[in-house]
């Protein structure tokens, strides 16, 4: 199969799954997860519930917010170097409008980094729900028509490669931050 096959049976696909234009229950739980992957969700959140927190959580939020950062570097250089348009659609117009490239999924790499670091930081509880989260999340961008499914398998893939890198060195990272600025995460 040629490349250009690839990528057409790929946005068949993802197009068979697109409910955007659909009103009902599924689109509604589409637009939900799609937002609740949100980077200005997510980075507010887990500086707000740092200053409420204890030791322990401190350090998953600590660990998450610094991993969302460094992700969304990794994102966007992939993204500016690959530069791929999305699905054609009018949902998601603020992401269309700041971010008209579509691969990797932001989104995607974003709540499976977030499940990854809760796996290694976070109670069982929680990872749990992070890792039955996260593919919702993926699979309601390409629902609403912002990522081709390939978009969100790379994205999938980004974001526990650079939580596994990550959680090998956050530890020496968050100790020099601290020694510089005097400020102690937990």
């Amino acid at each position: 199969m040629t490349f250009r096959r690839i990528l057409e049976l790929d946005a068949r696909l993802s197009s068979q799954m697109r409910v955007a234009e659909k009103p009902g229950l599924l689109r509604n739980l589409a637009v939900f997860f799609a937002h609740s992957g949100d980077s200005w969700l997510w980075l507010p959140g887990l500086i707000l519930a740092w200053f409420f927190s204890d030791p322990f959580w401190k350090k998953w939020e600590t660990v998450e917010f610094f991993g969302i950062g460094g992700l969304a570097v990794v994102v966007l250089l992939v993204k500016f170097s690959v530069k791929r348009k999305r699905p054609e659609g009018d949902w998601g117009g603020i992401y269309r409008n700041t971010d008209p490239h579509s691969f990797p999924s932001g989104h995607a790499a974003r709540a499976f980094l977030i499940a990854a670091i809760g796996s290694a930081l976070a109670p069982p509880w929680l990872a749990l729900l992070l890792w039955l989260w996260a593919p919702l999340v993926a699979l309601a961008r390409v629902a609403m028509g912002v990522h081709y499914l390939s978009d969100i398998v790379a994205g999938m893939i980004l974001g526990i490669i650079v939580a596994l890198l990550g959680l090998g060195f956050y530890p020496s990272l968050i100790d020099w931050f601290a020694l510089k600025t005097g400020f102690l995460f937990w």
